[in-house]
């Protein structure tokens, strides 16, 4: 299994995906087709264009998924892109269209499967850890389940000279440890995970991650930390 999974898709004062080039280069190198999965935002079409001129020089022509019979397109196609915005709203068209189960079995046979934000979420068993705000009602949570943890992309830590009396990401992941006994790794802004098979490392820059398990207190990771233990729970 081959994934690139990043925590947003645009950094402040870079292009969409500039941030993750070099990652994007290395996973794309033998990739001549995508099908991109626009259907976390409204405008299927411009989203795709958007991703196409951004891939482009990559050598990678892209097709989006609602642009033909998605089974073919996945099928004549060595990698999968999943786009951030709405996770529900991503998760509630992916059972429409019944796609979760092509994906998964097309990643399971070698398709690179990348995700960024939402299209990151939905790798995980389920999207209890998304950020987003829940606009639509998918007919359940579960999701690809391309790893065996969850993922809180977007991780903000808390500040201490804010006044916002809310809770801070961090409470909300504990309060999710509190119903459910997975790891959630917490994806800073700027930061991706890479899997190639059983080994999976934490890339990307200096922010790094934060780990949280329940009954312990948070680890905090640095880019290039090996996570491959993370897969231990994986069912075949």
């Amino acid at each position: 299994m081959r994934l690139l999974l990043l925590s947003n898709s645009t950094a402040p004062g870079r292009g969409y995906l500039e941030h993750a080039t070099d990652a994007l280069a290395e996973v794309l190198a033998d990739v001549r087709r995508l099908v991109f999965v626009p259907f976390a935002l409204a405008d299927h079409d411009a989203y795709t264009a958007a991703v196409a001129k951004a891939l482009a020089p990559f050598g990678v022509e892209v097709a989006g998924a609602h642009q033909d019979d998605p089974i073919k397109l996945l099928n004549s196609a060595q990698a999968v892109f999943t786009g951030g915005g709405n996770t529900f709203r991503l998760l509630r068209q992916l059972y429409r269209r019944e796609l979760l189960a092509p994906i998964r079995d097309r990643v399971a046979h070698g398709t690179v499967y990348i995700g960024s934000s939402a299209g990151t979420n939905v790798a995980c068993p389920t999207i209890r850890t998304t950020n987003d705000m829940p606009i639509v009602q998918p007919p359940a949570f579960d999701a690809a389940g391309f790893v065996p943890f969850q993922i809180n992309p977007h991780y903000l830590d808390p500040d201490p000279s804010s006044t916002h009396m809310g809770e801070t990401r961090e409470e909300r992941i504990q309060q999710f440890l509190e119903e459910n006994d997975v790891p959630v790794l917490g994806l800073r802004e700027g930061t991706w995970l890479r899997r190639e098979g059983q080994t999976l490392t934490l890339g990307g820059g200096e922010p790094g991650a934060r780990l949280f398990r329940r009954g312990t207190e948070p680890v905090e990771l640095a880019p290039g930390a090996d996570l491959s233990d993370l897969l231990a729970n994986e069912i075949a």
